[in-house]
């Protein structure tokens, strides 16, 4: 199999730039109308994170932004900020250091802080989703008990394929440590588990046949073992596109998180 042909997902979709400037334009948009509290959850640069909170009560999500653990930031995804807020739900977005710079196991780190800071900040574990590294995280957070509830969208939950790619330049994984880093190989929340077990994977149905059968296989497999776990590929959606239904607040993926986001514990 061409490894670099099923995970590069920036050749496989040539019109990638725009839809990222989609991205960014619904996400200067949302600032300017709400402006995100800017919250530190560690002493780094990156380590921060935009809060829009939908009120003094509400639930708040976290949302893990995707790039291969080696792009983008927070103020890429304000955008999907007010599709939550019209159902009454918070949204809280970190970013955090990036490869080649540091590795994985520092940058899941950063997210295990985020996660938490939220969980103090509300006094519950909250719903998280991500896309694409973000669905990774998501998975990972849920393993860990860190989350009530995870969506992951387009995620990559076995990162053994990305050792023979051009992405591995800034990862650097060998053999061993994706088999450690890769949700595939953690523990299963379950009910003595202090977390949820919850975990949706989500992915574009015109994705590649790789990212299709990783989100498929990560369903199968925690679900065979007792995880309430649901697999969609949503049709005519690629691995930017993915994300639009983020931004509809009747969506029934928006619907869903929210769902997740009103039961959590």
């Amino acid at each position: 199999m061409d490894h670099e042909a099923q995970y590069n997902n920036r050749a496989l979709v040539p019109d990638h730039p725009a839809m990222m400037a989609r991205w960014r334009e619904s996400a200067e948009a949302a600032r300017s109308a709400t402006p995100p509290l800017e919250l530190a959850y560690g002493p780094g640069p990156r380590e921060v994170m935009d809060l829009f909170a939908a009120g003094p009560d509400a639930p708040v999500a976290v949302f893990l932004h995707g790039g291969y653990w080696q792009a983008l930031d927070k103020d890429w995804f304000s955008g999907l900020a007010p599709a939550l807020a019209a159902h009454g739900v918070g949204l809280a977005i970190p970013s955090y250091d990036l490869c080649p710079e540091v590795r994985l196991g520092q940058i899941l780190r950063q997210v295990r802080a985020a996660v938490e800071a939220v969980r103090a900040r509300t006094g519950t574990r909250p719903v998280v989703f991500g896309h694409s590294a973000g669905g990774h995280m998501a998975a990972c957070m849920l393993s860990e008990g860190r989350a009530s509830a995870a969506v992951a969208i387009s995620g990559v939950f076995d990162l053994a394929p990305l050792i023979p790619t051009s992405l591995n330049a800034a990862l650097r994984l060998d053999a061993a440590e994706a088999a450690a880093l890769s949700p595939i190989h953690w523990p299963v929340p379950n009910g003595s588990t202090p977390g949820g077990t919850v975990l949706d994977c989500v992915v574009g149905g015109d994705e590649s046949v790789e990212f299709l059968r990783q989100s498929r296989m990560m369903a199968d497999l925690w679900g065979a073992k007792g995880v309430e776990t649901r697999y969609a590929a949503l049709p005519g959606l690629n691995h930017f596109t993915v994300l639009d239904p983020l931004r509809d607040a009747d969506s029934p993926l928006v619907q869903r998180i929210v769902d997740l986001a009103r039961t959590a514990r």
